[in-house]
């Protein structure tokens, strides 16, 4: 006979805590990387202008790498808004409509900004 000590506690849950925590901090080094390569490019390579701006977007790379971290940020304001929300709104009902409108309004972030990327 198996003799168990203390109660049993089922644990419920999601469950996503390391590594939701270790997506925010690789978004936000991807988010910090692209802002510093965006700098250079502005600071260093003379007036600022439309066609500058355009140049720095118009190499594959730079597009490429605009929209990871396009995705990244979603990614990273996803997860720091649906802990916001599991944390501070008790009721179900309530927590849910507030999940599926930051989804719905974090695809629509996603489609304009890309339609702005492929635009330049």
């Amino acid at each position: 006979m198996a003799i168990n000590y203390g109660s049993k506690r089922l644990v419920v849950g999601a469950h996503y805590g390391f590594r939701d925590w270790l997506a925010q901090r690789v978004t936000a080094v991807l988010m910090a990387l692209f802002t510093v390569a965006l700098l250079l490019q502005v600071l260093l390579g003379g007036p600022m202008g439309y066609d500058k701006w355009a140049g720095i977007f118009s190499a594959q790379w730079m597009k490429v790498f605009t929209f990871v971290v396009i995705v990244s940020l979603l990614y990273h304001a996803w997860v720091g808004m649906r802990d916001i929300w599991m944390d501070y709104v008790k009721p179900v009902a309530v927590r849910l409509v507030l999940q599926v409108f930051t989804l719905a309004w974090l695809v629509g972030c996603a489609g304009w900004a890309v339609q702005v990327l492929w635009r330049l």
